[in-house]
């Protein structure tokens, strides 16, 4: 740990000399002269900076990872502001000051992990959105303190991106052309996704993220002074981000959170279980369930070896079963199906490290095993494209309470609870065979929730009973198959069935509640309706952006155009669908959602490309580019993916290339209108604008579903039809172009 901070002093000292050698710009700081090198770095620092900011934040501040494009709003409202803010001095200190203060805050390196669990309880204070671990508190004083500091935390989010987008759009401004400038920009945005997938690959801490966005913010600086104070924020960044008070042995930054592992010995020195936690809370402990070493330990289980949640499927299925287990984390289901003479098990993580740390810590070693085949993707994807059949499907506690993905605003096991999700199940048991899910449930609709789609899924109620064990969270278990095979088992084993019977659980008898589906995949939200804590952050946002917007020197003379807010709005609509829909087929892994998001910015570069080589003079109607777009938008909608045959690869192929549609058309006319607009940074301000509010409508999918979605993006697309009357037809502006204000 120790030798990291030096090659930090080190970045910030090569930082300093490097600014003190290049020559100076204008002394107000204002580019006046178009720089590729300037503008490539500042577009790929906003994606790159906007990814780790995401991913940080949810990870500290529960929150966050609760509400739905939170953090993306804010990065966007920055940034936004910034481009309409493009001829003013970009303030590069202030935003380094403000990243280093959020870092501050949530960190508090004397209580910040508790100060900001205490945040979320208050925030989190609703019945009707489950927050694991952040049980409601319901106290006033409290209750306003903790949105006093959440709307401090957006205003600290907000600064970091607004020097940024200055930048950006100011460059822009600049450019030969303004699509030419806004091409670069497009590719210096996919090479910041590219930067962050490389850090994250690597399992690198965010205490390098921030450094890599101090740095850049420090190579875009132009005064000198200036420069070395954004340097000199790295060590106090890296102190505050590299906790050497932490008991954990063991702190790593996975491509999807952050593990802390901690070993408990026996006094003797013999391992007794290596404990993990995930963005701070319990996760799993990797246990050793042997028969050697439990008769070295008797008494080391407060319930009976079989009853132990791990051990207790194997009852239910045929002797010497194939298993597929979904979300096989660190191994304990693995290990259980080894030592009960699984035949063959398919284990499926999605997680690397977390697999990795399977196969090196976990002491009965069940992935060194031949007969197990482990399997790094995402469950659904591998229920799509496996043929095989088995006698035990058991999903294992994958629920991904603490972690989005943070390219699709979903859980990673938002698509695996669904009704699609157990149907994809069901077909893939052999006869006789048994589905077992075992799930934390600590909100009651939650348990009501899946017992009802496996009554739906099934035709029959499953069994469902809690398993308490002596390593971890007690185990809700529900088990069905579509034979006799449970009751079979029930009926020949007595210990099993009054287990059963003394486990049963209360949630049972509410009433019934909304079910997921593919298209409402919201498992921790009870109803369709939106939280109230959605509504008061949302409120928070909206008010930051009319103070800030109304600190616009132009605001009170200039109208955002209606036409690129609305094009924002729809398009950001747009992306989450494709990504969202994609991750049915190819999965919700990171390397998946990196590809999505690559391609939609490609799309978005042919499309610039296109309407560059057609000339000033050429280009296509209006009506015909919305048509396009309208068009695609209504194929998407109407086409039932689902029900076409093939591969999952094959479908999901298919829906990439009607995706497409849309986004390619939405590429054109966007830049068809940009390169005739009379203020590009503007038009890019108001453009960065409508995606925040596009954000917050994408909340209405808890409403109505996201597939509905796509009729909103419609809507917003008609929207900026009518923005068309406030635009310059493109034959005036291509006899008289745009003068540029140096």
């Amino acid at each position: 740990m120790s030798l990291r901070i030096p090659g930090f002093i080190l970045a910030a000292v090569l930082l300093v000399g490097y600014r003190l050698i290049k020559p100076r710009t204008q002394a107000s700081g204002v580019p006046d002269r178009w720089n590729l090198s300037t503008l490539f770095l500042a577009s790929a620092l906003t994606l790159f900076a906007e990814l780790a900011l995401i991913r940080w934040v949810a990870t500290e501040v529960r929150v966050f990872a609760y509400v739905k494009n939170l953090a993306l709003l804010l990065c966007f409202l920055g940034f936004g502001l910034g481009c309409a803010l493009a001829r003013q001095r970009p303030r590069w200190q202030t935003a380094a000051t403000a990243l280093l203060g959020l870092i501050v805050i949530v960190r508090l390196p004397w209580r910040g992990v508790q100060i900001m669990e205490t945040l979320s309880q208050y925030l989190g204070a609703a019945q009707d959105v489950e927050m694991w671990t952040a049980n409601a508190v319901h106290d006033t004083p409290g209750f306003l303190l903790a949105v006093a500091v959440t709307a401090i935390l957006l205003l600290l989010i907000t600064y970091i991106f607004i020097p940024i987008g200055q930048t950006v759009s100011r460059q822009i401004e600049l450019a030969p052309r303004p699509l030419y400038g806004y091409s670069w920009n497009l590719a210096g945005s996919l090479a910041g996704i590219l930067a962050f997938f490389a850090v994250s690959w690597l399992a690198l801490p965010p205490a390098v993220w921030f450094t890599i966005v101090l740095a850049g913010m420090a190579l875009l600086q132009s005064n000198r002074s200036d420069t070395i104070r954004i340097a000199t924020a790295v060590l106090p960044v890296a102190l505050l981000l590299i906790d050497h008070s932490t008991p954990h042995r063991f702190n790593l930054w996975t491509p999807y959170q952050q593990i802390e592992l901690d070993d408990e010995n026996f006094p003797n020195g013999e391992l007794f279980r290596t404990i993990i936690r995930v963005n701070h809370v319990g996760y799993q402990a990797i246990v050793n369930l042997s028969s050697d070493f439990l008769g070295r330990h008797p008494g080391l289980l407060d319930e009976a070896p079989d009853e132990n949640p791990y051990n207790l499927p194997f009852r239910f299925t045929s002797p010497n079963p194939s298993v597929l287990i979904v979300g096989s984390g660190t191994g304990n289901d693995v290990a259980a199906a080894v030592r009960h003479q699984a035949r063959a098990v398919d284990a499926v993580e999605i997680d690397p490290k977390i697999l990795a740390l399977g196969r090196s810590h976990h002491p009965e070693h069940p992935y060194s095993d031949p007969r197990v085949s482990a399997h790094l993707t995402d469950a659904r994807a591998f229920m799509k494209r496996t043929t095989s059949r088995y006698d035990l499907i058991l999903f294992g506690l994958l629920d991904s309470h603490t972690q989005l993905s943070d390219y699709s605003n979903m859980r990673l096991d938002n698509f695996v609870y669904t009704e699609e999700s157990f149907r994809e199940a069901r077909a893939l048991l052999a006869p006789g065979g048994v589905l077992f899910i075992k799930f934390a449930v600590s909100h009651s609709f939650v348990g009501r929730r899946l017992a009802e789609m496996l009554t739906s899924t099934f035709g029959k109620a499953p069994v469902v009973f809690v398993a308490p064990s002596s390593y971890s969270t007690d185990a809700t278990c529900f088990v069905i198959s579509p034979s006799t095979q449970v009751e079979a088992s029930l009926a020949a084993d007595s210990r099993l069935s009054n287990f059963v019977a003394a486990g049963h659980p209360a949630f049972l008898t509410l009433s019934e509640v909304a079910v997921t589906t593919d298209d409402w995949p919201y498992l921790y939200h009870q109803g369709h309706w939106i939280p109230g804590i959605f509504y008061l952050l949302s409120a928070l946002v909206i008010l930051l952006a009319a103070v800030f917007y109304f600190q616009i020197p132009e605001a009170r003379t200039r109208v955002p155009s209606l036409f690129f807010f609305s094009m924002g709005a729809g398009f950001l609509l747009l992306e989450t669908q494709v990504v969202s829909r994609l991750a049915l087929y190819f999965g919700t892994t990171w390397q998946v959602n990196g590809i999505v998001i690559a391609a939609i910015l490609s799309a978005l570069l042919l499309a610039n490309f296109v309407i560059d080589r057609r000339g000033q003079r050429s280009s296509w109607p209006r009506s015909w580019t919305l048509a396009g777009i309208l068009v695609g938008i209504a194929c998407a909608y109407f086409v039932p993916f689902n029900r076409i045959p093939g591969s999952a690869a094959l479908v999901g192929s298919f829906a990439a290339l009607i995706f497409a549609i849309p986004v390619f058309f939405a590429g054109l006319l966007f830049a068809s209108e940009f390169r005739s607009a009379d203020s590009p940074a503007a038009a890019l301000g108001a453009n960065m604008l409508g995606a925040v509010v596009g954000g917050l409508l994408e909340n209405l999918s808890l409403i109505i579903g996201m597939k509905a979605l796509l009729l909103v993006a419609a809507l917003l697309y008609c929207l900026a039809a009518l923005g068309f009357l406030g635009l310059p037809s493109r034959r005036a502006a291509a006899i008289s172009p745009a003068l540029k204000e140096p």
